[in-house]
Parts: C-alpha cells; sequence; structure tokens
C-alpha cells in the first residue's frame, strides 16, 4: 500500500498526480511561502488527527479525546482563515481589478458554507 502522507512538495511539483492535473476544478498557482505556510498547517492537522485515532485505540477518556477533536477542529478553523484571506487579497482582488464582478458572489457564497 502507498503511503498517503501528506508531502511538502515545491509549489511546482504540486499538482503533479493526474488526479490533480485532469481535475475539473479551478487551479490557483501559489507563492512558495503560501504554498509552505498551508501545507505546514495541513502536516500539522494531519498529526493531531492520527494522534487522536491512537487515542482512540489506546481507549483513552471520551473528554480528553473530545479536547483534542476540538483543538483539530481550532487548527482547521485557523487553516481556513488563512486560504481565505490569501483568497481574497489575491484572486478577488485580481477578478475585480479585471472586471469579473461575479467573484464578490463566489466570495460571498463560500463565507456562507464557512459559517455553517
Amino acid at each position: 500500500m502507498e503511503d498517503q502522507t501528506l508531502k511538502a512538495a515545491s509549489p511546482v511539483e504540486a499538482p503533479a498526480d493526474d488526479a490533480a492535473e485532469n481535475c475539473a476544478c479551478r487551479h490557483k498557482h501559489r507563492e512558495p511561502a503560501e504554498y509552505d505556510a498551508l501545507i505546514r498547517r495541513l502536516n500539522r492537522i494531519e498529526g493531531q488527527v492520527r494522534g487522536v485515532r491512537g487515542m482512540v485505540e489506546k481507549e483513552c477518556y471520551c473528554t480528553d479525546i473530545l479536547t483534542q477533536v476540538s483543538a483539530i477542529q481550532s487548527a482547521l478553523n485557523a487553516f481556513s482563515r488563512e486560504l481565505l484571506s490569501n483568497h481574497i487579497h489575491t484572486c478577488v482582488v485580481t477578478d475585480i481589478q479585471n472586471g469579473k464582478l461575479e467573484v464578490v458572489d463566489d466570495l460571498l457564497s463560500t463565507i456562507q458554507k464557512l459559517m455553517k
């Protein structure tokens, strides 16, 4: 079985797998500093999730596990806030400058999804 862990590949290598290249989703080039910061956060979250799995396997007390789950949720929220901020400062600003005002509706829809 192939290792499925996140690897901190360079931004040029990031979409190298066939699924990423052939997906119907939009793409965004990220500067190395932004890419590295996001990957670091995701790696940390991935480690936290593995830690919770270990706690379940070791039959740890419920509230101890719930405390760690809460920390993971906070970390995911922080990741989302950082990604949203980057999105607004780059994609949204660029689209507005290019007259693509529909990006505002897309942004509002994204924020509504995040606030559920």
